[in-house]
């Protein structure tokens, strides 16, 4: 089998200084995986430019003027937390363009599967304005290109990112296209995916929130996927599965509270990647968003590449959380969740 990844030293062009999200994240991974000789055993996929058309699937043309106009003046904030420099604009259109090209090259069979390595990271981009660190929606534009150009009519965008993908959500709550299940710590930023944001119209109950309390850790996790996203998504039968990938809930994550090891993202990624073998033939495409602690990313993705390429194996340096958290018994919001979506 064939597993497919897309990078460009282009992404680093994004230059935030020292802000969280930094070029340092993906200068870490790739040497990373160079490291370990992972990426001589991938198919390498190059990225290249969104057009302002494939753009514009998603996000409204003032947005996007917005985005250009502040590179060429030389950057600034687009929000509180969203930092552009003069290369931002390029590189959020090779990021935007690198999902559509590792979704391209899974759909026409290239690769079975694809991971897109890409910065600036994109679910909380909104159509209309960019947000937490999110400059244009790369996910989103990736599966609105890929119903354009493929002909999908159902596909699930899988997010399990500490954070809700707000952004996400918004361009698809009113399309029943495209399931959207996320799990994400709250209360936290930013604010949405409470449990009764389901969709309108057509679209109700194709929007799937499972917001968890702080210290949540595998083994809830485990139970989340197993109980409320892989019944789910069967039921869905998507064409092809999506996947928001942030390592930020991962226990030595700076960012958030939750709990989670690298062997526990790796078990909730095997679901996913077994709910795409028996429902889509495979086709999965999974694109980074968070993850903050250079460790934790290079292990968690070397791992996902690993699982992609068919190996049981897990290999966490990092280990179990030092401490476990008294937390609140998650029954009864598992219980909630399935009555709402009618998964009992």
């Amino acid at each position: 089998m064939k597993v497919g990844f897309v990078y460009d030293p282009i992404y680093l062009k994004h230059d935030t200084g020292s802000h969280v999200e930094n070029a340092g994240r993906l200068e870490a991974l790739i040497s990373f995986l160079d490291h370990t000789r992972m990426t001589q055993r991938l198919t390498p996929i190059k990225p290249r430019a969104a057009t302002i058309e494939e753009l514009a699937l998603v996000h409204e043309p003032q947005h996007i003027a917005h985005v250009q106009a502040m590179a060429k003046k030389g950057g600034g904030w687009l929000d509180p937390d969203t930092v552009m420099s003069p290369g931002s604009y390029e590189a959020a259109l090779y990021a935007a363009g690198g999902a559509i090209e590792a979704t391209k090259a899974v759909l026409d069979g290239d690769v079975t599967s694809a991971f897109a390595l890409v910065r600036p990271p994109g679910h909380h981009a909104t159509p209309q304005r960019a947000m937490g660190f999110c400059i244009f929606n790369n996910i989103a534009i990736a599966a609105k290109y890929a119903m354009a150009t493929h002909n999908l009519e159902r596909i699930a965008i899988i997010d399990f990112d500490v954070h809700h993908g707000n952004g996400t959500q918004d361009a698809f709550y009113d399309n029943p296209q495209v399931l959207y299940v996320s799990t994400h710590q709250s209360p936290f930023y930013p604010g949405t995916g409470s449990i009764d944001e389901t969709g309108t119209g057509k679209a109700k109950g194709t929007k799937i929130n499972i917001p968890l309390p702080a210290g949540n850790g595998d083994a809830e996790y485990l139970r989340v996927f197993e109980e409320i996203v892989a019944p789910a998504v069967t039921r869905y039968n998507p064409q092809l599965i999506m996947v928001s990938a942030g390592y930020d809930a991962h226990w030595n994550d700076t960012l958030a509270l939750m709990m989670l090891s690298v062997v526990g993202i790796i078990k909730i990624t095997r679901i996913i990647k077994q709910l795409a073998d028996e429902l889509c033939e495979g086709k999965l495409v999974f694109c980074l968003e968070g993850g903050y602690t250079s460790p934790v990313l290079g292990i968690s993705i070397f791992n996902t590449f690993n699982m992609l390429l068919g190996s049981q194996d897990i290999r966490d340096a990092i280990g179990p959380p030092p401490r476990k958290f008294d937390i609140p018994s998650i029954d009864g919001l598992i219980e909630t969740i399935k009555n709402i979506h009618n998964l009992t």
